[in-house]
């Protein structure tokens, strides 16, 4: 809904005090600490030259890397950086990154409302931010602290090289509630792997930091040589993205903000909202808030988010409570963030203590119909077109997706998944996605893998057929009792529907009755082989040619 995808189970959890006027000791200590931060950097380099490097937080509202950027500035010059690592097709769909570009256009008119500007460098990170300090006579440089791998490895570097040539460093936290490294310290270095014990750990910490104030009306003026250089925003075809966008949603600050108050106007909804219950199969408009982009993004605060939640529940009688509650998604990213940077090579099967080790198989015409919704199986086909395009689908139905791509048919791995959901989705996000695929494919946090989602009567249940003739206009004309399985149609039946299944449409590419129990038993053997110990066998290559397709759907399906 707001922050990912990930199953919930109705976990009770100890009490949040539900009135929340005034901070708790332990959060008035955080404000505190973040304004000792500020004084002290304003103290010590009075007059200070400040580069505010934008990755993430893409906002001007409860950023503390501004705020550390502002203090005792004479000069604040914002920048990003055009990472070539970022902007391939095949890295980052076109959807996700128009949505960048339209947080950036969003974000330099906002400084430029406040006598500012966004100055746009373009290479390797490490070496453009070094060139920028020197070009710039930089005498602090400032960013949101990012905890993915990449993201880890890229600061290092550009914090050796400032710091070598004199450079005063400053990366608060501000992507997340917590700081997830202290969350770890507060856990005695071992994490929690389920959301029960996560709530516990959470509790333990106290409520998170209240937002800090949004940027002043006036902000100090950009280093005159960045000013000269600064040229706008790029269009994704100047970058070399030969598709089009075609994304409902659009990025920016504004639009967060805007959204977040939409959202959050009808209180009682707010009060009784629970993850479990949704509509996969709406989509105009959703069922859910589709805030994950710009929590992804950082163009909304996710303390923001939370402070006004906790405004909401304050006024009302009675409220739903994590892991169900719109608090309680907040607390999901929280946690898969936390246990995602507690984990090595948490983004891999391979060497990741908390994966099970499974002999998925590898079938490159399988990856490639489920990718493109070829799977003959209409309601999955109808969830993976969604996802081409408009970068998006519902919780419920990444659920779908992810279980047939995984355990429920093609057994093929977690890895190639998310990888495709990386790519395409605008909310795709490092930790929560590795996370819930993990979860789906039960190769962490999950082990009931005998609870599978059929891929026809899920779709029944929300009586997706419009969803369907929307995303597969292909079976615009079959009639209902057919659009779930319409290669059970006669062939007359098919003539009149307009949809010869084969030419026009494809047969289903495995039978999920058998295949569903063939996986059972293959994991269920996986679970044994990894519980004692034992390496996954080598994975089976299977060509589409040896699947039994076309042939009867289940009798009784699994939901």
């Amino acid at each position: 809904c707001t922050t990912g995808w990930a199953a919930t189970v109705p976990l009770r959890w100890g009490e949040w005090p539900r009135a929340r006027a005034s901070p708790a000791p332990r959060q008035v200590r955080c404000v505190v600490h973040m304004g000792k931060i500020t004084a002290a950097l304003a103290s010590s380099v009075e007059g200070a030259n400040s580069l505010l490097w934008f990755r993430k937080g893409l906002r001007l509202h409860d950023n503390p890397a501004l705020h550390a950027a502002l203090a005792g500035a004479q000069h604040v010059t914002p920048v990003f950086c055009l990472d070539p690592w970022f902007m391939h097709e095949s890295r980052v769909g076109i959807n996700r990154y128009q949505f960048l570009l339209e947080a950036l256009q969003d974000l330099d008119a906002s400084l430029k409302a406040r006598g500012s500007q966004l100055v746009l460098l373009r290479g390797p990170p490490v070496e453009t931010i070094a060139q920028a300090c020197k070009d710039f006579g930089i005498t602090r440089l400032c960013w949101e602290a990012d905890t993915e791998p990449y993201a880890i490895k890229r600061d290092t570097e550009v914090k050796a090289a400032a710091e070598a040539a004199g450079i005063t460093v400053a990366s608060p936290v501000g992507h997340t509630l917590y700081d997830s490294a202290e969350l770890i310290k507060l856990a005695g270095m071992k994490m929690p792997t389920t959301m029960q014990g996560f709530q516990a750990l959470a509790k333990k910490a106290g409520p998170p930091p209240q937002p800090l104030p949004d940027a002043p009306a006036q902000l100090p003026p950009v280093h005159p040589v960045a000013s000269a250089a600064h040229s706008g925003i790029p269009s994704a075809k100047q970058l070399g993205y030969k598709g089009t966008a075609t994304s409902a949603f659009k990025g920016g600050e504004s639009v967060a903000l805007a959204r977040l108050a939409e959202q959050l106007s009808d209180k009682a909804w707010v009060a009784a909202f629970e993850k479990p219950k949704g509509n996969p199969a709406l989509f105009d408009p959703p069922a859910t808030t589709v805030l994950s982009p710009y929590l992804k993004m950082g163009c909304l605060s996710v303390r923001l988010f939370h402070s006004k939640l906790m405004e909401i529940y304050s006024s009302q009688p009675k409220f739903t409570k994590p892991p169900v509650s719109l608090e309680g998604q907040l607390l999901w990213r929280e946690f898969f963030y936390t246990v995602g940077y507690a984990t090595e090579n948490f983004d891999r099967m391979v060497g990741n203590a908390n994966c099970r080790q499974i002999d998925w198989d590898e079938n490159e015409a399988f990856y490639a119909a489920w990718e493109a919704g070829r799977t003959g199986y209409p309601f999955v086909d109808a969830i993976m077109r969604q996802l081409n395009e408009t970068g998006w689908m519902h919780h419920l139905a990444r659920h779908m997706v992810a279980c047939f791509l995984t355990r429920g048919d093609l057994y093929l791995s977690w890895e190639r998944g998310r990888d495709t959901f990386d790519r395409l989705l605008i909310d795709g996000d490092h930790f929560i996605n590795n996370g819930n695929w993990q979860w789906l494919s039960c190769s962490a946090f999950f082990s009931q893998f005998f609870r599978v989602y059929s891929p026809i009567t899920f779709g029944k249940k929300y009586k997706a057929e419009k969803y369907i003739r929307r995303f597969v206009p292909e079976l615009k004309d079959v009639p209902d009792k057919f659009i779930y399985e319409p290669y059970t149609m006669t062939v007359e039946q098919q003539r009149k529907a307009n949809c010869i299944i084969g030419k026009d449409y494809p047969r289903p590419i495995v039978d999920h009755k058998n295949k569903m129990e063939d996986n059972m038993k293959r994991i269920k053997a996986a679970f044994a082989a990894d519980k004692a110990g034992k390496p996954p066998s080598t994975p089976a290559k299977r060509s589409l040619g040896s699947t039994n397709g076309g042939i009867a759907p289940a009798k009784k399906a699994m939901t």
